[in-house]
């Protein structure tokens, strides 16, 4: 399986993006996005299981929403509301296990840089 994320970008705070991680090969139970800003570890944002259970940072609630298309193999994360402190790389990652049991386990996406701007 391989993952490939799209849709980071700069936006000003109070802004929306759209990230999109379509994923090659077999359907993974768990898909999730991560983040990691400069100095701080690795983080859960948002989780999905192919059967839509989802599991969101408290930090995103009400802001955020993870989706998922299985026919597509694809994940998004629609962020809306966004704050300065969203700033970081976003990772995409898929795995056969829930919750996502995070950085060691599973198969990992390129990063795509998010930027909010104040």
């Amino acid at each position: 399986v391989q993952l490939q994320a799209s849709g980071g970008g700069l936006v000003q705070s109070g802004g929306s993006l759209r990230l999109s991680c379509v994923a090659s090969g077999s359907r993974m139970h768990g898909m999730g996005w991560f983040r990691q800003a400069p100095g701080k570890q690795r983080e859960l944002v948002a989780a999905i299981t192919s059967g839509d259970t989802t599991d969101y940072a408290d930090s995103v609630k009400g802001r955020f929403t993870i989706s998922r298309d299985n026919a597509k193999n694809a994940m998004y994360l629609q962020m809306n509301s966004l704050k300065p402190e969203d700033t970081a790389v976003y990772y995409c990652n898929a795995d056969n296990w829930w919750p996502l049991r995070g950085i060691n386990f599973g198969v990992w996406g390129r990063g795509t840089q998010v930027t909010v701007s104040s």
